[in-house]
């Protein structure tokens, strides 16, 4: 284990290696192969409905429900966990812990067919606890690492080494699936879900050996330590009521980041359905196209964004931001052919990478001088997961009850419009100065 200062090259490095590890997850599980892999195993089994503890449920439903529920997970007990961990001094122990749950659960993916829904479900929901979670103990290291003036690039460098390396792997699995033809494409795709696993447990390790343990508190240890975390997410709401920039930050935060999720949660079902594709063929390849072109997009919008906050400020750069992004969700309204909806990928790369990772530097900076990171990182990532719990439910239901999703779109826009006036109540005189 190196033990290295803050602010060290190599430190900085090292923690961006883990999205470089991750990210393989968010690309080819929950974006590209395996809703390919899901889709086709029911089709293949003639069947809509899955058998789950002896209910029938609609087989996209039951995704949903599973992935909703993994959220709300996530999202209740991470003030928790990270609280804890923060008061034993041992958060990397935390990351790494939910990186193996995911890692494991990804490979066990590997089972998941019509014949073993219960366990295919079982694995699915613990492989995004596990990224989801762990991503918790991996956001708040960035302060503990990084100067505020490093933060913004170190974020960024992160995102953008995510998306390389997520869209390397995504290369090496459709070149194996596209390479054969029949029941060898499942196999293929199975095969992918093992070499995600190993990927993102395998090069986690540069990460764990360059990241300090973290800080012991120095209260003694008793019995009630488990209702620590309890306490510390108390006090932390304390600190962010008195706390106006970051208070007023996490109000925009909430409502811009529930449109980003939900808009990269949906879009491959958006195109799937609402554009006018010659052939099964052509859409399959155009999909899959579009998920290449939003992540090669990415690393240059997360580069952008961080010269533009520099010379412009944080704050300043997200309010374009989400003015573009509210821009776009109105054009996509208007998608109806497969070069409309390449294009408007292309610009969503672009303000994806950069939206993310400039609010993540952004609400690091804004922190007060703390050891107790992981508990403030965890109303962050709070925030961002009940975000889009309710996101995804009015996109659901907007869809349901005007039978489009194109209105759903558009709906999403009101939401940046209205996250861009929330970043506008943010005091000015905020030092984010780099």
């Amino acid at each position: 284990m190196s033990n290295l200062p803050k602010g060290h090259p190599k430190l900085l490095n090292a923690w961006a290696f883990y999205d470089w590890a991750n990210s393989v997850y968010s690309l080819v599980i929950a974006s590209a192969i395996f809703p390919i892999y899901y889709e086709q195993i029911f089709e293949l089994a003639k069947r809509k409905n899955a058998l789950f503890l002896g209910y029938e449920i609609k087989a996209t439903a039951m995704i949903s429900f599973v992935t909703a529920f993994a959220f709300i997970w996530v999202a209740i007990c991470s003030p928790f966990l990270s609280g804890i961990a923060d008061y034993l001094g041992n958060k990397k122990s935390f990351l790494r812990f939910f990186c193996y749950m995911g890692g494991l659960s990804c490979i066990g993916l590997y089972w998941f067919d019509i014949d073993n829904l219960t366990l295919g479900y079982v694995f699915y929901f613990f492989g995004l606890i596990g990224f989801w979670a762990s991503l918790v103990f991996y956001n708040s290291y960035l302060p503990d690492i990084a100067f505020p003036e490093q933060q913004d690039r170190v974020s960024a460098r992160g995102f953008s080494m995510g998306y390389i390396g997520s869209t390397l792997l995504l290369i090496v699995n459709l070149a194996m699936v596209m390479s054969v033809d029949g029941m060898e494409k499942i196999a293929m795709m199975k095969y992918s879900f093992i070499m995600v696993g190993v990927w993102w447990i395998g090069f986690s390790h540069i990460t764990y050996y360059y990241l300090p343990k973290g800080n012991r508190s120095n209260v003694p240890l008793t019995k009630d330590f488990i209702f620590k975390g309890f306490h510390e997410l108390k006090q932390v709401w304390k600190q962010m009521q008195q706390n106006l920039p970051l208070k007023r930050y996490l109000h925009s935060y909430f409502v811009f980041i529930m449109a980003v999720q939900t808009v990269m949660l949906v879009a491959t079902y958006f195109g799937a359905t609402e554009v006018q594709w010659e052939n099964p063929s052509q859409k399959t390849t155009g999909l899959i196209i579009s998920i290449l072109l939003i992540q090669l997009v990415a690393v240059l919008g997360a580069f952008l964004t961080s010269r533009a906050s520099e010379k412009y400020g944080n704050i300043r750069t997200l309010i374009f931001l989400c003015a573009f992004w509210a821009v776009l969700c109105c054009f996509a309204f208007f998608i109806t052919l497969p070069i409309h909806f390449y294009t408007t990928a292309g610009f969503v790369g672009l303000v994806m990478g950069g939206i993310q990772s400039l609010a993540r530097s952004t609400y690091s900076k804004l922190l007060p001088e703390t050891d107790d990171t992981a508990s403030f990182f965890s109303f962050y990532d709070v925030t961002e997961k009940v975000g889009i719990v309710i996101g995804m439910t009015l996109y659901g239901v907007i869809d349901q009850i005007t039978g489009s999703m194109r209105n759903a779109i558009v709906f999403l826009g009101l939401f940046f419009v209205f996250g861009l006036f929330l970043l506008l109540r943010v005091p000015k005189n905020v030092n984010l100065k780099n």
